[in-house]
């Protein structure tokens, strides 16, 4: 699918869905709760589809209403999946799902599509390794799926790297079920708002973790369970940041609605970096909304670090080809190993559309403002990349073509459809229709 977007603005109010991270973590949690849970507004579409199928696999019963989904779950009782798992493109729900695989009497496999099957995943086999279950990768050579994991794990000491912190969230969500006391230390920890929002959601489910408040060192009692309940999944933090960068850069007038600012998601985070670019948006904490004025010339300057807000790049790089001077971005590492290099495709197809982006070492130099032209890129797959792109086309001097556009249902079910509500002038073209 393509969609080619004319220069334009976007106005009105627009609601994003429910929080990919968030649904995830609450289907994992329901799997491994006894007896029925209810989420009200999940992600359903994309990862939040993959999970539920890969519950389901381990034994889930599921029922799915309109808003919400109900899941009986199987406590520690988990069945051995009949198949192999395919958790398509959803790096969370391979990662989550591995640790889970540990649990179980029986052998587990699990692969994903192409970009999943690049993912490293080696430091998070190895860890289970430790902790007494069987885990290995099919292929000679590489680090990521298909994986092979049996269980069942019992616990013990395991040090794990936490440039990924799903390897430290899928070792937390599961180890509270094996038979021991398991110690984690986790090594250089990032993204330390994702394992707070691990953390809180198990203790939502009513588990709490020993840890040093700094995501360096985790003691988790063995021999425990969750307990099911009826639950709610905000609005995803990592969606606003599209259409609030498209309405930073043009001459919007836009409300973005059912926003929580109390949550632990660290993509909140791009509001204040926005505002301090000198955006004109309001917050309104007790309404849950925010209301973004376009037309205000952005300043740069800035170093960024995304140590923690890695999925904030695409959008935020956007923003910052439109500010003046040269905005900085470090910490990268792990931004280059998502569903692509980020940093990588986003310079690329940037810079092919007529703006300055350099890469230093771990850095990226975002140099503006510049006029974004026309031209035709491909999202490369990537539901990120594909939402960023069309909001920086919303700035453009002429149309721009994003082709490979279909992926941004992963995260953000009716983005085309929300923006075109809002006044965006885009239009869908299904492959068959070129």
């Amino acid at each position: 699918m393509q969609v080619r977007v004319s220069p334009g603005s976007l106005h009105g109010t627009l609601q994003v869905p429910g929080s990919k991270s968030h649904t995830i973590r609450c289907v994992l949690l329901s799997l491994l709760a006894k007896g029925p849970s209810v989420i009200h507004n999940p992600l359903a579409s994309g990862d939040g589809l993959s999970a539920l199928a890969v519950s389901k696999a381990f034994g889930a019963t599921v029922q799915q209403q309109k808003g919400r989904w109900v899941i009986e779950g199987r406590g520690s009782q988990l069945l051995v999946p009949e198949n192999c798992i395919d958790t398509r493109n959803s790096g969370t729900t391979t990662c989550f799902f591995t640790s889970v695989a540990a649990l179980v009497d029986g052998y587990t496999v699990i692969t994903g599509d192409q970009q999943i099957r690049q993912r490293p995943i080696l430091p998070l086999v190895n860890a289970l390794n430790e902790l007494g279950a069987k885990a290995f990768l099919t292929r000679p050579n590489q680090s990521a799926p298909p994986v092979v994991v049996r269980g069942v794990m019992k616990g013990g000491n395991t040090t794990i790297n936490g440039f990924n912190s799903q390897y430290v969230s899928s070792l937390l969500l599961s180890t509270p079920l094996v038979q021991s006391t398991t110690h984690l230390t986790v090594v250089d920890a990032l993204e330390k708002p994702y394992v707070q929002m691990t953390l809180d959601w198990m203790h939502r489910y009513g588990v709490d973790v020993a840890n040093d408040h700094a995501y360096g060192a985790f003691t988790i009692e063995g021999g425990q369970s969750y307990k099911s309940g009826e639950h709610h999944i905000p609005a995803d933090w990592s969606a606003v940041a599209f259409p609030l960068v498209a309405s930073v850069i043009t001459d919007s007038d836009l409300v973005l609605t059912g926003l929580d600012f109390q949550d632990s998601q660290g993509d909140k985070r791009v509001v204040d970096i926005l505002i301090s670019m000198g955006a004109d948006i309001v917050k309104d904490t007790e309404a849950g909304t925010l209301h973004c004025k376009g037309g205000v010339a952005l300043q740069g300057g800035q170093v960024i670090d995304l140590s923690d807000i890695p999925d904030a790049l695409p959008a935020l790089v956007v923003a910052a080809t439109q500010a003046h001077g040269s905005t900085v971005f470090t910490n990268l590492q792990h931004v280059r190993v998502k569903e692509t290099d980020r940093v990588g495709e986003m310079t690329q197809k940037l810079n092919l559309l007529g703006c300055d982006l350099s890469i230093v070492e771990d850095s990226l130099v975002v140099r503006g403002p510049t006029a974004i032209g026309a031209g035709t890129v491909s999202s490369s797959h990537d539901h990120r990349i594909a939402m960023a792109l069309v909001s920086a086309a919303m700035a453009a001097q002429e149309e721009v073509v994003v082709t490979d556009a279909e992926c941004a249902d992963v995260s953000f079910p009716g983005f085309f459809d929300s923006f075109r509500a809002c006044g965006a002038n885009l239009e869908v073209m299904e492959d068959a229709e070129l």
